[in-house]
């Protein structure tokens, strides 16, 4: 299995959001390793360009740092001709980047909010669309959007936040019934509490980090479930502590659907 995964992207062109630390560094050096050329995207340019040559030296492929800031209306745009301009045709996209406050919603800054609906949503949708259309043409390529477990559940001191993974999840699993005819496939990846600096910089209380699960298992599980045509991910936990509640979460709000006439509007 882990053979056949790892030809899927072999020689094709990849690209990865917040690609300089936690699940993103992790999913870029999983990619490498399977023989994946990769364009890393980023905000600080001088740790992307680090990673980029740490990869080329370490597993030979070829990586090309492109730095920009998603909370930046027209960084997709500027990222799109990056590759353009380079003539790299991309079989793969992930859409990793992303950033959290924990607190109540009053007291969480309005621009620290806003930037979370601009990286996770509107870039998320405005990358997808850039690259989804060659995609389409071409009957061939993948996309991963990482979402969240708290997509699933309310979120109480994270409501922005889980509400933005919301339209993540549903947006990667609206694109996968979609476009399965094209060849294509979509998946939301849906990781719980996960080693990464950018739980650290939540503000969250402290929490027993024995129990989460590292970034790079993550990486493995996404890669494998969008290689297998999952239209979404949910780790389990070092303890299966994430998956279980979670996919009861799911089962519940599928039967509480299932009582909705067919056609009607909500």
């Amino acid at each position: 299995m882990a053979d056949v995964i790892g030809e899927r992207w072999r020689g094709k062109w990849a690209i990865v959001t917040g690609a300089s630390a936690g699940i993103g560094k992790a999913i870029v050096e999983e990619l490498a390793s399977a023989g994946t050329p990769l364009v890393l995207v980023a905000r600080r340019a001088q740790r992307l360009n680090a990673i980029a040559e740490s990869l080329s030296n370490a597993d030979g492929v070829q990586a090309e740092a492109c730095p920009a800031d998603l909370a930046e209306p027209d960084a997709p745009r500027q990222i799109f001709e990056f590759t353009q301009q380079r003539g790299l045709r991309i079989d793969l996209l992930v859409n990793n980047a992303g950033l959290n406050r924990y607190s109540e919603f009053h007291a969480i800054d309005l621009a620290a909010q806003l930037a979370m609906v601009q990286v996770h949503c509107h870039a998320v949708l405005h990358l997808t669309h850039l690259f989804w259309t060659g995609m389409v043409e071409r009957r061939s390529g993948d996309i991963l959007i990482v979402s969240s477990v708290s997509a699933f559940p309310p979120g109480p001191y994270t409501a922005t936040y889980a509400a933005t993974k919301g339209f993540d999840l549903l947006l990667a699993e609206g694109l996968a019934e979609e476009v399965a005819r094209y060849g294509v496939r979509a998946s939301a990846l849906c990781p719980g509490a996960t080693e990464s600096e950018m739980y650290e910089s939540t503000g969250a209380p402290k929490a027993d980090t024995k129990e989460f699960q590292s970034a790079k298992e993550v990486a493995r599980r996404g890669r494998e479930g969008l290689a297998m045509g999952k239209h979404c991910v949910i780790p389990a936990g070092p303890r299966g502590l994430t998956a279980t509640p979670i996919a009861c979460c799911r089962e519940r709000r599928s039967a509480e659907l299932s009582s909705i006439p067919t056609g009607r509007l909500i």
